[in-house]
């Protein structure tokens, strides 16, 4: 059980707010199929139409420090939000260039999408990206190498622990871990025709799932880990999901013990006092067995 005096002094647990910024792009990785079907599309666009102006407005209100990650791409295609999300002072990470599923991509390839999303980043912000979420798929071996040529210090990618570690090939990159259950996406993605998710799964209850994230953070905060929140504008900005998003983080926001942080700071803080990684942890059996069966 992890100890409270893992994180600054006073406080309990850490929490990071992260926002996946994909525009239409994600959902053309998920369903290639998609591609020039704009009833279709609309659904994601309203991240970019509505979604990201009614977050933004959330969190200048309840004052929440939030890491967005963002697709070279669609900086390009939305300037005026990535500025206004700068503007906001909240963190920008990378995702890429074009949201690809990095099954599909070499090595090479990945590393390229890397450079070309960073640089996309850099150009608009005028400030290199040190956080990487990968957008779909798997990185192949050799590629946290890559990360920490381009400068990234931290990846929320993975999963597989509830507190930081640091990458067993780079321990200088640290990895902020996700859990599937403190996503909106498995709670609310939807689309009618054709089906996403191809289960077509009907949507949650707002209640029931405003009850779970509660829960998780009740649990994440007794035992003093890392609370990874993982959002959509296009999913949790709708007018009746921000109140859910309100009603969470505003009972988050009542534990003073809580620290409510950018996820770069968070990794930061972790790079200063990590400690070298376990044989047994998930990471490292994963990365000797791994490599074990590479040809």
């Amino acid at each position: 059980m992890a100890e409270p005096q893992v994180w600054p002094q006073g406080y309990r647990c850490a929490v990071a707010v992260t926002v996946d910024y994909n525009d239409i792009h994600g959902i053309l990785t998920q369903a290639p199929e998609v591609a020039g079907r704009d009833k279709t599309l609309s659904v994601w666009r309203y991240g970019s139409q509505r979604g990201v102006e009614r977050l933004l407005a959330l969190l200048d209100e309840l004052r929440v420090p939030v890491t967005w990650f963002v697709p070279g791409i669609v900086a390009e295609e939305n300037p005026g939000h990535v500025r206004a999300i700068q503007a906001a002072g909240h963190e920008i990470a990378c995702a890429g260039y074009r949201h690809a599923n990095y099954d599909r991509l070499s090595l090479a390839e990945q590393q390229l999408e890397l450079q070309r999303g960073c640089q996309a980043l850099a150009d608009l912000t005028g400030q290199r990206p040190r956080g990487f979420r990968i957008p779909a798929g798997n990185w192949a071996p050799g590629f946290v190498e890559a990360l920490h040529g381009q400068g990234i210090r931290w990846s929320s990618s993975w999963r597989g622990d509830d507190l930081p570690f640091p990458h067993p090939t780079r321990p200088q990159v640290i990895e902020l871990p996700l859990h599937y259950e403190l996503e909106d996406e498995p709670y609310f993605a939807f689309n009618l025709s054709p089906a996403v998710p191809p289960g077509q799964s009907r949507i949650a209850s707002y209640s029931h799932t405003l009850g779970n994230l509660q829960l998780d953070f009740a649990g994440f905060h007794r035992f003093g880990l890392l609370y990874v929140l993982r959002l959509h504008p296009e999913i949790i900005a709708t007018p009746g999901r921000i109140g859910l998003l309100r009603e969470l983080l505003q009972g988050i926001q009542q534990h003073e013990d809580a620290w409510v942080a950018r996820a770069g700071e968070i990794a930061q803080w972790w790079t200063e006092r990590a400690q070298p990684l376990a044989e047994d942890h998930p990471a490292a059996i994963y990365e000797r067995h791994y490599r074990a069966y590479l040809p």
